[in-house]
């Protein structure tokens, strides 16, 4: 009995030990602060760090499925980990806000499958995606130095951009869908898409704006932004020497979402087009769906 409970012990040690390289790799050996989160050659090759692989589906496989889109509100606290940081000059290399991931996969060409809407029919590059996150307004200040012949008008321009903090949340587009090979219900995201407000009314009191309203930026198609999201990694309250990457907590629904709008035979209407002027029923109406997925698989094995 003791032989075994040691043997427990040490490979409990041995995995512990693996996380902690893993999350804070050289940190104990680095000379300089540069060198932390510096892994060797030895250390990559050791590691093989992937997300990982989706298993192949056959459609035959399928016994059932629904397409469902969902709303992740940021301002809630179990959503906080997909917001911060919001400042990433004092952050890690591998943490920044799920916004800044999705970003900079694009502007590095890592991310290359974006689109204008859910149905993924229309492809942005990323000038028009910077296009969307930018507003410049030339004041009457700079009109009057125009007036009175000076080149630069700098100082009459202002300048807004959406960053991290104007995020609101995410859409995001997935399948549910009953798996008669393993028996068992399953979900794999599609697309995933940053909620923010309308650039063109930041810093205006002259505009009235829907603060309801939820205008998603761009949509990405999730199985090609995997190898980005596992990159980077989300802060793990509980041991920060095994933090989490994006990609495990996107495909393990580590989220709170309700559900906006499901595929039906009315061109996919959202739950606020037939339930009208009242948040409560929305919300019910939300919650009847997810039930009525989730007993899918319950009354598959009822017999």
């Amino acid at each position: 009995m003791m032989n075994w409970k040691n043997c427990i012990l040490v490979s409990s040690f041995f995995i512990f030990s693996l996380q902690n390289i893993e999350a804070q790799s050289n940190l104990l050996n680095a000379q300089t602060p540069d060198q932390v989160g510096v892994k060797t050659d030895q250390q990559k090759a050791a590691d093989n760090d992937q997300p990982l692989p989706y298993g192949y589906i056959d459609d035959r496989d399928l016994l059932w499925s629904k397409v469902t889109w969902e709303y992740i509100d940021l301002n809630e606290r179990l959503n906080l980990p997909y917001y911060y940081p919001i400042d990433s000059t004092s952050a890690p290399a591998n943490r920044r806000s799920l916004f800044d991931t999705l970003l900079r996969g694009i502007k590095q060409g890592k991310i290359t499958e974006v689109y204008s809407d859910s149905y993924f029919t229309e492809k942005l590059s990323f000038d028009e995606i910077k296009n969307k996150a930018v507003r410049i307004d030339t004041t009457d200040y700079a009109f009057d130095l125009i007036n009175q012949g000076q080149a630069d008008i700098s100082e009459g321009i202002d300048e807004y951009n959406l960053t991290s903090q104007d995020i609101k949340g995410f859409k995001i587009k997935g399948l549910w869908y009953f798996d008669k090979r393993q028996g068992e219900l399953k979900y794999r995201l599609l697309g995933v898409a940053p909620v923010a407000p309308d650039v063109n009314t930041l810093g205006r009191d002259d505009i009235e704006v829907d603060i309801n309203e939820k205008l998603a930026m761009f949509w990405v198609w999730y199985p090609n932004a995997r190898q980005e999201m596992h990159k980077m990694k989300v802060f793990n309250p509980k041991n920060s020497a095994f933090p989490i990457s994006f990609d495990h907590m996107l495909n393990a629904r580590r989220f709170n979402a309700i559900i906006y709008k499901e595929e039906n035979i009315y061109g996919d209407r959202e739950v606020k087009d037939y339930v009208r002027g009242n948040a409560l029923f929305q919300v019910m109406e939300s919650d009847r769906i997810r039930d009525n997925i989730r007993n899918k698989e319950h009354d598959m094995w009822n017999y």
